[in-house]
């Protein structure tokens, strides 16, 4: 009869299916790994297929190599509107805070004082959140567009992209407007362009 310390060591023994099996995702991955063992009805045998992506491949155009990498125009639409967007909301949510905390009451109470901060919070953040991650979506398709036409990236190409962004940003409220936003838009793209290759 086997006493308790041969029990304990007796599931180390070499035949043990226990040994076999797998501690690591490094061990499960790229050790001797069967796909067949999932499951019989899964019916993968060996031709279970791997996900790669080239998420090293950055942007090939000429010019494309700054501080911030581009892989491409859906990387610049996706980060430079969530930034734009997160920005905003931050920029707006900090107007907010300070518009709502000097917002006179009739009544001096904690509590209308919060309710206020609160108001104001969620309208200024969510203007200026939502307003620049417009900008930036609008902006991104403008600059990847011209870029794959001229066949480069550069600050000029990302001018004329902010300076198409302002104006159809403002186009519905006069000639005016839209020449001074797409002014303001369009030197603010040259300020980032300058300084991401400086850098």
């Amino acid at each position: 009869m086997a006493s308790a310390s041969d029990k304990s060591t007796s599931s180390f023994l070499p035949n043990d299916p226990a040994v076999d099996a797998p501690t690591s995702s490094h061990d499960l991955l790229l050790g001797s790994f069967d796909p067949s063992k999932l499951h019989p009805m899964a019916g993968i045998d060996d031709k279970l297929d791997y996900l790669l992506l080239d998420d090293e491949k950055t942007n090939d155009l000429p010019g494309a190599g700054t501080a911030i990498p581009s892989r491409g125009w859906s990387d610049d639409l996706c980060y430079g509107t969530g930034t734009m967007y997160l920005s905003g909301l931050t920029l707006g949510g900090v107007w907010g805070l300070r518009e709502g905390a000097r917002k006179p009451l009739a009544v001096s109470n904690a509590r209308l004082r919060i309710n206020s901060i609160l108001n104001s919070v969620t309208r200024r953040g969510t203007f200026i959140g939502n307003s620049a991650g417009c900008l930036a979506l609008v902006y991104n398709a403008f600059n990847s567009s011209i870029d794959a036409i001229r066949g480069q990236h550069d600050t000029y190409g990302s001018m004329a992209a902010g300076a198409l962004t302002g104006a159809l940003y403002k186009s519905t409220a006069g000639v005016k407007p839209a020449l001074a936003a797409a002014t303001v838009i369009a030197g603010s793209a040259g300020i980032w362009s300058y300084v991401k290759r400086r850098v």
